[in-house]
């Protein structure tokens, strides 16, 4: 929390108005699950036999400079050398979160020694009955349950990722998060899904309005032992509680095309350097009423980045997020 603050404290003062939060750093595409509700593995099989390497990955990542890293995929624990770019970053005192679906977790534990800047994010999309139908295969829960009570046994830090479509049960997310919060798992992040355009499902991507009422479901009256991973201002934004516009620049993206242009979920076009994404990009063509595609999207890479700026943007924002900190709701 205090190197973010302190990067972001810098960039206000340095006057820039566009700075990279997170990289998310894309080694490969390929994954071991094919979830409906997923556009990024629809990639012919040529695409997804290919990765990036190690060294791609650390001159994207100083290139960037972001404080944090996020390595999603496809599944990060199929690259052959993801040990090798764990421990790259963690020598350059990169905070990284390494998003995996568990499946191969603990066969892969021996890769990684435990340390504060890695932290395994696991997809988790409620309980059993919901994960299992949201990746489209049963078993995966436990397989999941089962790789994040090893990694908290051999002393890494562990959060949860999950994403929330039409049809969710309140309550039973509540039942989630009361059994998460039970493992003693660092925190929690929810998003509502984006509805990829190569997704098989169309049909559960929520919008907007039901996005709102949702999250207030799930939020209303939250619980103690709740820790959540994020931004007090973002959960307050997914109730309808703030207004924001996204900030794409926030969490750029560098896969095997290049850098990703506008975010890492629109594909229009690529840069070939982090330098030219940021300056070429049409920025003010995306989010909230700019874009159609940007119409119901409140996905946490897009607007996590806009809830953090708005907390170290004034006093104002800065007072309501220790308020929301000390008496969420």
């Amino acid at each position: 929390m205090w190197r973010v603050a302190s990067y972001v404290l810098g960039q206000k003062l340095k006057g820039r108005k566009r700075y990279p939060l997170v990289l998310m750093l894309e080694p490969l595409f390929r994954c071991n699950l094919a979830c409906a509700g997923c556009g990024k593995i629809q990639y012919p099989d040529e695409t997804l036999k290919k990765h990036l390497t190690a060294e791609q990955c650390f001159k994207a990542v100083e290139e960037c400079g972001a404080p944090m890293v996020s390595i999603p995929g496809g599944e990060p624990l199929m690259h052959p050398e993801i040990d090798k770019i764990v421990a790259g970053l963690v020598e350059r005192k990169k905070f990284i979160y390494l998003c995996t679906n568990a499946i191969l977790l603990k066969r892969k534990l021996d890769l990684f020694k435990p340390s504060k800047y890695l932290t395994f994010s696991v997809h988790m999309d409620g309980l059993k009955e919901e994960h299992d139908k949201a990746v489209c295969r049963d078993g995966v829960y436990e397989q999941a349950l089962g790789g994040i009570k090893e990694a908290l046994k051999r002393g890494h830090r562990v959060t949860t990722n999950s994403t929330l479509f039409e049809g969710t049960e309140p309550e039973r997310v509540r039942e989630f998060f009361d059994t998460m919060s039970a493992l003693d798992v660092e925190g929690m992040m929810i998003s509502p899904g984006y509805s990829y355009e190569k997704a098989p499902d169309q049909e559960h991507f929520l919008k907007r309005s039901k996005t709102h009422q949702l999250f207030s479901q799930i939020l209303s009256q939250p619980k103690k032992n709740w820790r959540f991973n994020q931004s007090p201002l973002f959960l307050a934004f997914l109730q309808g509680k703030r207004t924001y516009q996204c900030t794409p620049w926030g969490n750029p993206t560098y896969n095997l095309f290049g850098w990703q242009k506008p975010c890492y979920l629109m594909s229009e076009g690529y840069a070939s350097t982090f330098k030219e994404l940021m300056q070429e990009t049409d920025w003010d063509k995306y989010g909230t009423g700019r874009h159609e595609k940007c119409a119901d999207c409140m996905v946490h890479c897009g607007y996590e980045a806009s809830a953090v700026d708005d907390t170290f943007g004034s006093i104002r924002g800065l007072f309501d997020t220790v308020r929301f900190m000390l008496k969420p709701a």
